[in-house]
């Protein structure tokens, strides 16, 4: 089976045992773990070498079943269109899963707003890339960590208006900019409140904002910047990304790297999984929310 990680062993201390350098390796963040791998293994990663695809999962798939415990959602793009409720087929494949597999969203956006796009679909969430989760309880979200920071609110109103200006985004609906209450921030260039019909259609392929990402990562170079939903860019602190944050989950609840499998569309450079295919994390890329099912039914033989 191709397993990347057990490579990761080579950065613990050689005097400790096996058993704590893979605890080790386990604990490692990504910036830790691109510092402590060779340059051949990051390109490796950078290549996709993590990507489980239907050829691989076909032959692989009894081996995958007895190995993959938790099962780590992204949600537009990959469960559904964005800022739209899962198709019903969709949702039925959560409800398989989860009697099987221990299953969890990621987001990048905060989670009342992914419970609520689910329909309040009793699952746990991690929402702004790690900087908050929720779980259901009795029925109701409860967020159980939420980590807040300061941001200069009049900075980033600057600099995005100097974006718009320059790009030609001066027109917009609602605000300029979400300041989201962990002190992550959406550039959205529609807007707050543009049409989720407008939205959807805006820059499907992201060539509009691939145009305005060197700048955007210049200007905020003290930030992790990525390529957000349809329509925007997310700005968070840099330690925040899908893989820390997929980690930090796994790891309160007993589970370790090669255990979890993620799942996301949006895996290119600057998108909001590419965190995961960096720090070579099993991924299955979807390409299609609506053939999600037929994607993962190796997972429920």
């Amino acid at each position: 089976m191709k397993k990347i990680y057990s490579i990761l062993l080579v950065a613990a201390v050689a005097a400790m045992s096996t058993g704590c350098a893979e605890k080790k390796a386990q604990e490692l963040s990504f910036t830790q773990l691109m510092e402590q791998s060779s340059p051949e293994q990051v390109q490796a990663w950078y290549n996709g070498a993590s990507r489980l695809d239907a050829e691989y999962t076909k032959a692989h798939a009894a081996e995958l079943r007895a190995q993959k415990k938790l099962l780590v959602f992204d949600l537009d793009g990959t469960l559904s269109n964005h800022k739209c409720p899962m198709p019903e087929a969709n949702r039925a494949l959560l409800d398989a899963l989860g009697k099987k597999y221990h299953i969890v969203m990621c987001g990048a956006g905060n989670a009342p707003r992914i419970h609520k796009q689910m329909e309040q679909y009793p699952i746990d969430i991690v929402g702004n890339y790690g900087m908050q989760h929720a779980k259901v309880v009795d029925g109701e979200l409860v967020i159980t960590k939420q980590i807040v920071t300061e941001v200069d609110a009049a900075f980033f109103l600057e600099k995005t208006n100097y974006l718009r200006e320059k790009y030609g985004y001066t027109n917009y609906y609602g605000e300029p900019i979400e300041f989201h209450k962990t002190g992550m921030v959406t550039f959205g260039l529609l807007g707050t409140t543009a049409p989720k019909e407008e939205k959807i259609v805006f820059d499907p392929d992201r060539a509009k904002r691939r145009v305005m990402y060197p700048e955007v990562l210049e200007i905020f170079k003290d930030y992790t910047v990525y390529i957000g939903g349809s329509s925007s860019f997310d700005i968070v602190g840099k330690q925040y990304n899908k893989y820390d944050a997929t980690m930090e989950y796994a790891q309160m609840h007993g589970y370790t790297k090669e255990q979890v499998l993620f799942m996301g569309d949006d895996m290119g450079d600057g998108g909001g999984d590419s965190h995961v295919r960096l720090g070579g994390m099993d991924y299955i890329h979807v390409l299609d929310y609506t053939k999600i099912p037929e994607m993962l039914a190796f997972l429920l033989e």
